[in-house]
């Protein structure tokens, strides 16, 4: 009986001691749960954001990763999805451009030149034949030859051209003023720009043929307008004479022919001042020596050499009259007859690769 006691005594106070700690330990992580749980979700996610960030930087960064290169990867979906619906929306505007200029022609053969025939002088006669006819092909051939021209391609293959740059989307040598089109998904020999009235880069190839749709262009809408001015307001008033109590006595045929003038003199005044807008602004350019990249290109350029207390040159500058020449390919003065003002087929100055810089501008390269 001795014996067995403080067996029994030890055997209950083990029972209480290990009852007692389990209790305290209990009260001490409920007490102390939350917050480790917070810890932990804290902990884990911190962990996944890091994470995440070194999967992202493992994806495009270098030491030349800037904002600018996180912010054209983050559109970069946004440049394909306006890149196709270019293209295909390209077809689209040719389409409209032919069906606009083709309905102006219709209105000028059918409505105005029957009242010009009957009712103008002879040599007032002949200037509108003459004239309109020869604007109407040189608009005719050079929107032609802007649409089917290929602007111009670096070569493929390796070649003694001087180069620039490595294309990043061709992997290709870019000589100088070469650059790549995201909507042609090509690089552009002198790229101006990519038009979608066109459906076509403007390049070294068809620049001239751009230029000069758009100027020939804008001279026949003037045409139009200033000729039909007349005409759009007689046919102005007889149309707001149609809600006149009683009712003039119009046929369905002459009152086609007032809408008509009504729709031409619009359409024209208004393709007028948006595309004369336009062709200054690229005869701007090409008195300039530049291109529409090269613009956006020149003036940062520009700035920045400002900031070290140095002039830029734009090296592609040959002064006014000898940019018009080279862009023209005009020789000899009697070019600018058959070259300018009728329908040439010629190549332009150079082959694109290679350009002529003054000795005085081969300082700053504009690329």
């Amino acid at each position: 009986m001795s014996d067995s006691a403080p067996d029994l005594a030890g055997g209950m106070r083990s029972w209480r001691w290990y009852l007692s700690r389990v209790m305290r330990l209990f009260l001490r992580w409920f007490r102390l749960c939350p917050q480790r749980g917070r810890r932990k979700r804290h902990s884990r996610v911190r962990d996944l954001w890091n994470y995440g960030k070194v999967i992202l930087k493992s994806l495009y960064y270098n030491i030349l990763t800037n904002s600018d290169t996180v912010l054209d990867c983050a559109f970069e979906p946004i440049y394909w999805v306006v890149d196709n619906l270019t293209r295909w929306f390209g077809v689209v505007f040719v389409s409209l451009v032919i069906s606009l200029t083709s309905s102006v022609v219709i209105i000028v053969y059918l409505c105005m030149l029957p009242v010009i025939l009957n009712t103008y002088p002879l040599h007032w006669i002949l200037w509108h034949l003459c004239y309109g006819h020869w604007n109407l092909l040189m608009v005719v051939f050079h929107y032609y030859k802007a649409t089917t021209t290929h602007p111009g391609a670096p070569p493929q293959e390796t070649s003694d051209v001087p180069t620039v740059t490595i294309c990043k989307k061709c992997i290709i040598p870019k000589p100088a003023r070469t650059h790549h089109c995201s909507i042609c998904n090509r690089c552009i020999l002198k790229m101006d720009h990519h038009c979608p009235w066109l459906n076509n880069c403007v390049g070294h190839f068809n620049h001239r043929y751009f230029f000069s749709f758009c100027l020939y262009m804008t001279m026949g809408c003037i045409y139009c307008s200033m000729s039909a001015k007349e005409m759009f307001l007689d046919a102005y008033n007889a149309i707001e004479s149609y809600y006149q109590t009683p009712a003039p006595a119009y046929t369905h045929q002459e009152r086609m022919v007032h809408k008509s003038l009504v729709y031409l003199w619009v359409l024209t005044s208004t393709v007028t001042f948006a595309l004369g807008a336009l062709t200054l602004w690229h005869a701007v350019l090409i008195t300039r020596g530049e291109t529409s990249v090269e613009r956006h290109i020149n003036r940062k350029e520009r700035k920045r050499l400002k900031l070290k207390g140095k002039v830029f040159c734009n090296p592609y500058h040959h002064g006014t009259i000898n940019n018009w020449k080279m862009f023209f390919a005009v020789e000899k003065p009697s070019h600018w007859l058959t070259r300018v003002l009728l329908p040439s087929s010629h190549l332009p100055h150079g082959d694109g690769l290679m350009w002529d810089c003054p000795k005085y501008r081969n300082n700053t390269m504009a690329i």
